[in-house]
Formats: structure tokens, C-alpha cells, sequence
């Protein structure tokens, strides 16, 4: 059965290199192994890594993974890769603004919006092969392109072939949540699956949803020059993460001239001869924007459609998605999932780190040699705006809820000499602590770089290092990190009681 041509806008040369890699046209799939020890339906980051994780072994494993659209998943073609991309020319264009502060001054910054979106095409291009069809098959796997369905008896429907198999793991991921809002979908909106495509800037652009993706991209947008709109129905954007992050990164959108609409309810949209027209209460009051475009960035849906996963067993929620245990098991015991089909950490790493836990319980389990849990991770995350939120562990709310009693060290950038001189001096580094040990419980950083400095506390976390220890780790001066080993510090100041200053008072009269 041929299978239609799938094509990315604008089909120029580096995407045409992307479909090549990622789902080639004259692809001729493989005629299937008698059994499979493991078949893989979904070729995103936690598909990829389980397909490619179980063929390194080099155990003599058959192993077969199935995807229906571009191999590489969100992650390559639609998330992280090219988000990143036009992050960092954003980014350029916020320091270019920001020269003055430094004691430059530079020439009018004029932003080609086409040679943007083009680096980021040739960009995602050039990296696509590490996803490519042609790699998987290299390392052993057979690749199937097609959409696959379960039927009975441990098989899986591709097209004309029937995949049988001793276990099976579900990767189909998530896709942007379609909010039910009144003339949307005849109106016409853009999600993270299409503003890549792209190749007009447009000038006037609403941002639904003042989430992550929202934010990360209603900032890059505006300092490449639309004036965005950021529709919110909270009091502030970023509700998930630490209040004082989320305010600090608030003033910056607000500083780079986006317009935030906050406990705003969005009633209707409309197409009209000017634009595209959004109708919202807010503060109580009826009021209209006109706009070019809108980008919808409000959640996620999890890819369960058309599974046929009713007819196997497998509990799943159109919310939620295919639910699992802590080992990452469906309510089918052949059968496990990972990524953002199954969990609420929806990151590439996260899909990564699934994916191990999977290969391990799959496999190796059943000869007695362990199982991993879900709940053994430690998950960092990162939202890319300037400055950027880190966070890994425990927010101080929910240490709350579950009783524990913990005290908050906080340090300013302000305090950090190097964040000092490189006019970097909004955010801070906080840990939580018990009040009874220096265990570390999460951590939020807010700064520039952030998602590079959490991995020094994560790294603590895991490795069960407590405040103590981190201490004693001595930081390059001058470096932003600093921060971190000040929070340390402030840590073992408070060791010193009443009791042991006036001790120390004592001895060093002697």
C-alpha cells in the first residue's frame, strides 16, 4: 500500500533534507521478523531511545519501531530543536537592545524574520540524521513507517504487515491542546506543530496560554519585532513554577513590550476584513483585539486515537493519556508506555529517562535483576525565557503539603560579583532544606543561564550530597555559579548556635 507524500512548509532544500532523513518517501518497509522481542510504536525521543537502547546491546534482540509521520517526534521537527534556534536569535536581538547598558552603541538591528526561520530550518536539518530511518536501520532495528494498531494476540497492525511480539511500549507522545473557544478553527490558529513553517513575520500576534511554550515564544516573537499579546486566566503567567520566578520573568515579557492580558477569559474569535478578532472579559470588562495571527500554546493532548487500544486491554484517558504504574506498565503486563503519552513530565529528557527505565524492566526484570520506578527520578526542568527558570525537587508548597517543615535559603544574583558585572542581576538561586538535616528537597534558579546551573544541585541530589559537602566544592571566580556554593555556605552559618559562636568567642581569646 503507497504511502502519501509528507511534506513540511516550506518544502526548501533543508526541509526536503528533513523529510529525507526523518520519513523518506521511498522507504520500503521491511518484511517482519517471525517474533519481535520488542516493538516500539512511536519514534519520538523516548521511542528513538528505547528502539536504539535495546539494539545496542548487542544481544541478538529483534526489535521493530513504527511511526507514522516524521521520526524524531516533537523534540526534532516541531519542539526543542527549532524553539531553541529562534531563541537564540532572539536572544541576540535582546542584547543588541541592551548594548546601551554596556557602553555600546550599536547600529540599528534590522531582524531578516526569513533568514531567521531560515537558520532554524537548516539548523534542524543538519541534526535530523541522528533521527533518520536510515540510522535506525544501521543499528538493527527495523523501521516500519505507517500507522500501527494493536490487535489480539501480541500483534500489532502496520499497513499490509503484522508485527508479532513478546512485549510492546507505546510512544506516540502528545500534540497541542485545541481549546473549544468559539470561532477558533474557522478563524485559523498556529500551535507549536506549525509556526515553524512560517516564513512571514506576523506583526500582530496573540499568544493563548501563559505557560512555558507561551512565554518562551511570545518573548522570542516580540524581540524579533511582532507586538505580542499574552492571554493569561491566572493573575500571573508561569502558575506552576515559584511565584517569585514567575514575577521576575513576568517584568522582563512586560520590560520587552509584550502585553499581558492576565485573569482573562477569552469568549469568541472572529475572522474580519482586519484581522483576526479575539473577544475576552477581563477584569470584568468586555473587550475585542484585532491581531494577524494567533499561536495557542495552552497544554498538551496525549496521541491515543486510533491505537485501537480498547481492543488490548489498555486503560488510557483522552486527558491523561495511556496510564501506567511506577514501573511504566499499562494494564496490559505485555505492554508499557513511556514519554508524554503516559506522564505529566512532558520534556525530552524525561522521555529519555523513561525509556531507560522501560528497556530495564522490559528486558532485564524478568531474570530477576531489579526493576526501576518512575518515581526514582529526579526531574530538572528548564523554561527557556531571559532570564530562564530551573527548577528541580520539591516548591516550598508542596513540601508543605506533605508535612515536612524546611527552611529557604535564598541568594540574589545581586549578591554574585560576576552576575554583578555582567549586568545579569535580576533572579536568584533558592534551596530547600529540612529543618532537621541539609538534605537537599528542590531548588529554583533564576538567571540567564539557569537551565545550566541546576545541574550542579541535581547532580547533589541524586548522588544524595547535602549542603554540607556542596560547601567544600570550590567554584572558578569569578562565575555566576557562585551562587550556589553561597547557598551552601549560608547553610553551614546556621550551624553555628548561640552556644558555639560564644564557644568560639572563648577560644580565640586564648
Amino acid at each position: 500500500m503507497a504511502r502519501s507524500a509528507i511534506t513540511v512548509t516550506p518544502m526548501d532544500t533543508y526541509n526536503r533534507r528533513l523529510v529525507s532523513h526523518v520519513h523518506p518517501q521511498d522507504w520500503v518497509n521491511p518484511d517482519p521478523a517471525p517474533c519481535y522481542d520488542l516493538v516500539v510504536i512511536g519514534a519520538g525521543t523516548a521511542g528513538l531511545v528505547t528502539a536504539a537502547g535495546v539494539a545496542g546491546l548487542d544481544l541478538g534482540l529483534k526489535v521493530a519501531l513504527v511511526e507514522k509521520h516524521l521520526m524524531g517526534g516533537d523534540c526534532l521537527n516541531v519542539g526543542c530543536v527549532p524553539s531553541k534556534a529562534l531563541i537564540r536569535s532572539a536572544r541576540v536581538r535582546g542584547e543588541i537592545q541592551r548594548a546601551p547598558d554596556y557602553g555600546i552603541v550599536p547600529p540599528a538591528s534590522q531582524v531578516d524574520f526569513f533568514a531567521v526561520m531560515e537558520r532554524m530550518r537548516r539548523l534542524r536539518s543538519g541534526i535530523s540524521h541522528h533521527d533518520s530511518a536510515q540510522r535506525f536501520q544501521g543499528l538493527g532495528v527495523d523501521v516500519f513507517l505507517g500507522a500501527g494498531a494493536f490487535m489480539e494476540n501480541n500483534t500489532l497492525q502496520v499497513g499490509e504487515h503484522d508485527l508479532r511480539y513478546k512485549k510492546a511500549v507505546i510512544t506516540t507522545g502528545a500534540r497541542a491542546f485545541r481549546p473549544p473557544l468559539a470561532g477558533l478553527e474557522a478563524a485559523g490558529y498556529l500551535t507549536n506543530e506549525t509556526v515553524f513553517s512560517l516564513t512571514e513575520q506576523p506583526q500582530r500576534l496573540a499568544v493563548i496560554g501563559g505557560g512555558p511554550i507561551g512565554c518562551e515564544l511570545a518573548q522570542t516573537f516580540q524581540r524579533l519585532g511582532s507586538q505580542v499579546f499574552l492571554f493569561e486566566r491566572g493573575p500571573q503567567i508561569l502558575p506552576r513554577e515559584d511565584p517569585d520566578a514567575a514575577e521576575i520573568v513576568q517584568a522582563a515579557l512586560v520590560r520587552d513590550g509584550i502585553q499581558l492580558r492576565l485573569n482573562c477569559t477569552l469568549q469568541r474569535v472572529s475572522a474580519e476584513a482586519g484581522g483576526k478578532v479575539l473577544t475576552f472579559r477581563e477584569h470584568g470588562q468586555m473587550q475585542s483585539l484585532t491581531v494577524d495571527e494567533i499561536l495557542v500554546g495552552a497544554g498538551r493532548s496525549p496521541n491515543v486515537e486510533g491505537l485501537n487500544l480498547d481492543k488490548v486491554g489498555v486503560d488510557y484517558d483522552l486527558q491523561r493519556g495511556v496510564k501506567v504504574n511506577d514501573y511504566l506498565q499499562t494494564t496490559h503486563p505485555h505492554i508499557y508506555a513511556a514519554g508524554d503519552i503516559c506522564m505529566d513530565w512532558k520534556f525530552t529528557h524525561a522521555a529519555d529517562a523513561a525509556a531507560r527505565i522501560v528497556i530495564k524492566n522490559t528486558l532485564f526484570s524478568p531474570f530477576g535483576l531489579g526493576r526501576s520506578r518512575l518515581s526514582q527520578l529526579v526531574m530538572p526542568w528548564v523554561t527557556y525565557t531571559d532570564p530562564e527558570i530551573a527548577h528541580v525537587g520539591l516548591y516550598e508548597h508542596q513540601a508543605q503539603d506533605q508535612g515536612i517543615e524546611v527552611n529557604t535559603l535564598v541568594v540574589p544574583m545581586s549578591s554574585v560579583d560576576r552576575a554583578i558585572t555582567d549586568g545579569e542581576t535580576e533572579g536568584f538561586v533558592k534551596i530547600l532544606h529540612p529543618k532537621s538535616s541539609d538534605r537537599i528537597l528542590g531548588a529554583t534558579v533564576v538567571a540567564p543561564h539557569a537551565g545550566e546551573m541546576i545541574s550542579e544541585i541535581t547532580t547533589a541530589m541524586v548522588a544524595q550530597v547535602g549542603l554540607s559537602q556542596m560547601s567544600r566544592v570550590i567554584h572558578p571566580y569569578p562565575t555566576q555559579a557562585e551562587a550556589i556554593k553561597k547557598a551552601a555556605d549560608a547553610y553551614r552559618r546556621t550551624l553555628l548556635t548561640p552556644r558555639t559562636k560564644m564557644l568560639l568567642k572563648v577560644l580565640t581569646r586564648l
